[in-house]
Protein backbone atom coordinates (compact mmCIF):
# COMPACT_ATOMS: atom_id res chain seq x y z
CA UNK A 1 0.00 0.00 0.00
CA UNK A 2 1.41 3.40 -0.97
CA UNK A 3 2.09 5.86 1.82
CA UNK A 4 2.89 9.55 1.58
CA UNK A 5 4.84 11.54 4.17
CA UNK A 6 4.05 15.24 3.87
CA UNK A 7 5.38 18.37 5.62
CA UNK A 8 3.73 18.70 9.04
CA UNK A 9 5.59 21.37 11.03
CA UNK A 10 8.28 24.02 10.58
CA UNK A 11 11.34 22.66 12.35
CA UNK A 12 14.01 25.24 11.44
CA UNK A 13 13.73 28.61 9.76
CA UNK A 14 16.27 31.02 11.23
CA UNK A 15 17.31 32.27 7.79
CA UNK A 16 14.15 34.11 6.75
CA UNK A 17 12.26 31.77 4.45
CA UNK A 18 8.69 33.02 3.94
CA UNK A 19 5.37 31.96 2.47
CA UNK A 20 4.25 33.28 -0.90
CA UNK A 21 2.45 36.17 0.87
CA UNK A 22 5.58 37.21 2.79
CA UNK A 23 4.53 35.81 6.18
CA UNK A 24 6.28 32.98 7.98
CA UNK A 25 3.77 31.61 10.49
CA UNK A 26 3.29 28.10 9.01
CA UNK A 27 5.43 27.48 5.97
CA UNK A 28 4.80 23.74 5.97
CA UNK A 29 1.13 24.39 5.17
CA UNK A 30 2.15 25.93 1.86
CA UNK A 31 3.89 22.75 0.65
CA UNK A 32 1.83 19.90 2.11
CA UNK A 33 -0.79 19.48 -0.60
CA UNK A 34 -1.74 16.19 -2.25
CA UNK A 35 -1.76 17.82 -5.71
CA UNK A 36 0.95 20.42 -6.37
CA UNK A 37 -0.39 23.98 -6.14
CA UNK A 38 2.09 26.48 -7.54
CA UNK A 39 0.02 29.37 -6.16
CA UNK A 40 1.29 28.66 -2.64
CA UNK A 41 4.93 28.00 -1.85
CA UNK A 42 7.86 28.84 0.42
CA UNK A 43 10.78 30.99 -0.66
CA UNK A 44 14.20 31.94 0.54
CA UNK A 45 15.52 35.49 0.65
CA UNK A 46 16.20 37.05 -2.76
CA UNK A 47 19.94 36.75 -2.17
CA UNK A 48 20.30 33.71 0.08
CA UNK A 49 23.55 32.81 1.79
CA UNK A 50 23.14 29.11 2.60
CA UNK A 51 19.62 29.85 3.90
CA UNK A 52 18.13 26.75 5.55
CA UNK A 53 14.51 25.67 5.95
CA UNK A 54 13.61 22.31 7.52
CA UNK A 55 10.20 20.70 7.78
CA UNK A 56 9.26 17.53 9.66
CA UNK A 57 7.38 14.93 7.68
CA UNK A 58 4.24 13.15 8.82
CA UNK A 59 4.74 9.66 10.20
CA UNK A 60 4.44 6.68 7.88
CA UNK A 61 4.74 3.00 8.71
CA UNK A 62 7.95 1.15 7.92
CA UNK A 63 7.12 -0.48 4.57
CA UNK A 64 9.46 -3.39 5.35
CA UNK A 65 10.89 -2.93 1.88
CA UNK A 66 13.97 -1.23 0.48
CA UNK A 67 12.42 -0.26 -2.85
CA UNK A 68 10.24 2.55 -4.18
CA UNK A 69 11.00 5.18 -1.54
CA UNK A 70 10.49 8.25 -3.75
CA UNK A 71 10.67 11.92 -2.83
CA UNK A 72 9.03 14.62 -4.96
CA UNK A 73 9.24 18.39 -4.73
CA UNK A 74 8.82 21.45 -6.93
CA UNK A 75 11.24 24.34 -7.08
CA UNK A 76 11.90 27.45 -9.11
CA UNK A 77 13.10 31.00 -9.15
CA UNK A 78 11.26 34.29 -9.61
CA UNK A 79 11.46 35.22 -13.30
CA UNK A 80 12.40 38.81 -12.33
CA UNK A 81 15.55 37.59 -10.56
CA UNK A 82 18.60 37.55 -12.77
CA UNK A 83 20.77 36.08 -10.02
CA UNK A 84 21.93 32.49 -10.03
CA UNK A 85 20.41 30.58 -7.13
CA UNK A 86 21.40 27.05 -6.11
CA UNK A 87 19.16 24.72 -4.12
CA UNK A 88 20.05 21.55 -2.21
CA UNK A 89 17.33 19.21 -0.92
CA UNK A 90 18.12 16.58 1.72
CA UNK A 91 16.28 13.84 3.57
CA UNK A 92 17.42 13.63 7.19
CA UNK A 93 16.48 11.55 10.20
CA UNK A 94 16.62 12.88 13.74
CA UNK A 95 17.11 16.55 12.84
CA UNK A 96 17.03 18.88 15.87
CA UNK A 97 18.72 22.06 14.60
CA UNK A 98 21.72 23.08 12.51
CA UNK A 99 24.04 22.16 15.39
CA UNK A 100 22.43 18.71 15.63
CA UNK A 101 21.29 17.98 12.06
CA UNK A 102 20.70 14.25 12.56
CA UNK A 103 21.60 11.64 9.98
CA UNK A 104 21.77 12.46 6.30
CA UNK A 105 19.78 9.72 4.59
CA UNK A 106 20.19 11.16 1.08
CA UNK A 107 20.85 14.34 -0.84
CA UNK A 108 17.72 14.29 -2.95
CA UNK A 109 18.71 17.07 -5.29
CA UNK A 110 21.46 19.56 -5.97
CA UNK A 111 20.09 22.17 -8.36
CA UNK A 112 22.64 24.64 -9.72
CA UNK A 113 21.48 27.98 -11.14
CA UNK A 114 17.85 26.91 -10.99
CA UNK A 115 15.63 27.99 -13.84
CA UNK A 116 12.82 30.50 -13.57
CA UNK A 117 9.34 29.06 -13.28
CA UNK A 118 8.41 25.72 -11.78
CA UNK A 119 10.52 22.58 -12.08
CA UNK A 120 9.81 19.10 -10.75
CA UNK A 121 12.34 17.29 -8.59
CA UNK A 122 12.19 13.58 -7.91
CA UNK A 123 14.55 11.11 -6.29
CA UNK A 124 14.24 7.40 -5.55
CA UNK A 125 16.30 6.19 -2.61
CA UNK A 126 18.73 3.36 -3.18
CA UNK A 127 18.18 0.21 -1.13
CA UNK A 128 21.03 1.26 1.16
CA UNK A 129 19.55 4.72 1.70
CA UNK A 130 16.10 3.25 2.42
CA UNK A 131 17.62 0.75 4.84
CA UNK A 132 19.37 3.62 6.67
CA UNK A 133 15.94 4.85 7.81
CA UNK A 134 15.37 3.42 11.27
CA UNK A 135 12.53 5.69 12.40
CA UNK A 136 9.82 6.68 9.93
CA UNK A 137 8.35 9.02 12.56
CA UNK A 138 11.51 11.15 12.65
CA UNK A 139 12.12 12.22 9.03
CA UNK A 140 12.78 15.75 7.80
CA UNK A 141 13.31 17.55 4.52
CA UNK A 142 16.09 20.17 4.61
CA UNK A 143 16.24 22.85 1.90
CA UNK A 144 19.34 25.03 1.47
CA UNK A 145 19.23 28.01 -0.92
CA UNK A 146 22.39 29.83 -1.86
CA UNK A 147 23.46 32.61 -4.21
CA UNK A 148 26.89 31.47 -5.43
Amino acid sequence: MAQFARPSVDTYNADGWTEDDGTSDALWGEIDEVTADDADFVRSALTPTSDVYVTKLTTVEDPLSSVNHTARWRYGKDAASGDAIDLTVQLRQGYVNEGTPGTLIATLGTHTNIASGWNAGTYTLSAGEADAITNYADLYIRFVANKP
